[in-house]
């Protein structure tokens, strides 16, 4: 066996709610004993369409060794079985994560059934194909089911915050004044996860915020509110290696000894991920300190 990218389901943290399965198209995972399991290392491809489903943030991607993932028996056991609606979150979700090979394989074994892939990507659900009977009305796509919004992830979901997405999204807003031109707050480079360096001297006794990728274009106060006199980290827990970020962190807590953590998230479950990624990096690196969270909404908001 060689190392791949593969969940990991942190059984202490699972609740058994089961969001987790229907959101894996591949067939992975399954509700054992009031817990998630992955049952197949050749089902699980590693892309992590379940991650942004848990609740608890008890399902990772990790580094291990495992079975290589079978896109054929994939297509062939679960994919095309279950029908259109699912084929299309499937080839989907492969191709938002860059998978071209996967997906050129998949496209191959839907031929081989009598089907046009591009026609299924482009071409409209089946008719309740999901069986939830709510087809022909608006707030279908809004079930969590697999369909063509991203792969079913609320992170993914296509939302046009002019029009709402909490009823009117400029309702309570104070219209923006015009104020001069706006200085950066940035003091510190490089502030990607993985660039930065753990031995960086402005790690020192520090005041550290890591923010997720999105909370800049969301939330218009950021560098004025959130990176103003403090070091800044960025990154992003759902397409990047939360791994490699615990190490990282936990290294730079470990080298410079920061005062305090603060951590700005968007309200997509999926950036929770970040959360958990910055506790296991203190702990990881038996120092003690102020840890907070700040949660932004996709409307720019402060939750």
């Amino acid at each position: 066996m060689a190392k791949r990218k593969i969940i990991r389901i942190d059984n202490d943290k699972c609740t058994g709610c089961g969001l987790c399965v229907p959101n894996c198209a591949e067939g992975a995972l399954q509700i054992i004993d009031g817990k998630a399991r992955l049952i197949s290392d050749l089902f699980c491809d590693g892309l992590g369409a379940c991650l942004g489903h848990c609740p608890e943030a008890a399902i990772t991607v990790e580094e291990r060794e495992a079975e290589p993932y079978n896109e054929r028996l994939v297509m062939e056991k679960n994919i095309i079985p279950a029908g259109h609606n699912t084929i299309r979150a499937h080839l989907l979700h492969l191709r938002d994560h860059g998978a071209m090979d996967l997906l050129q394989e998949a496209f191959a074994v839907v031929r081989e059934h009598g089907m046009d892939p591009k026609e299924i990507v482009h071409g409209k659900p089946e008719d309740d194909a999901c069986g939830c009977g709510d087809h022909g009305k608006k707030e279908h796509h809004d079930h969590g089911h697999h369909h063509g919004h991203g792969g079913g992830c609320p992170g993914s979901k296509v939302v046009d915050i002019k029009k709402g997405m909490h009823g009117n999204a400029d309702k309570g807003r104070t219209p923006s004044a015009p104020t001069g031109k706006l200085e950066s707050e940035l003091k510190n480079w490089p502030v990607q996860i993985h660039l930065a360096s753990p031995y960086a001297p402005y790690f020192k006794e520090a005041d550290i915020v890591i923010i997720a990728d999105c909370v800049a274009y969301a939330y218009a106060e950021t560098h004025r509110e959130f990176i103003k006199d403090k070091v800044v980290l960025i990154g992003c827990p759902k397409l990047d290696d939360a791994a490699a970020y615990v190490d990282k962190i936990s290294e730079i807590i470990r080298a410079g000894k920061p005062k305090s953590i603060k951590v700005v998230r968007m309200e997509v479950p999926c950036c929770g991920g970040m959360i958990e990624i910055v506790k296991q990096a203190i702990k990881n690196s038996g120092e003690v300190m102020p840890f907070e969270t700040v949660t932004i909404s996709i409307d720019g908001r402060k939750l």
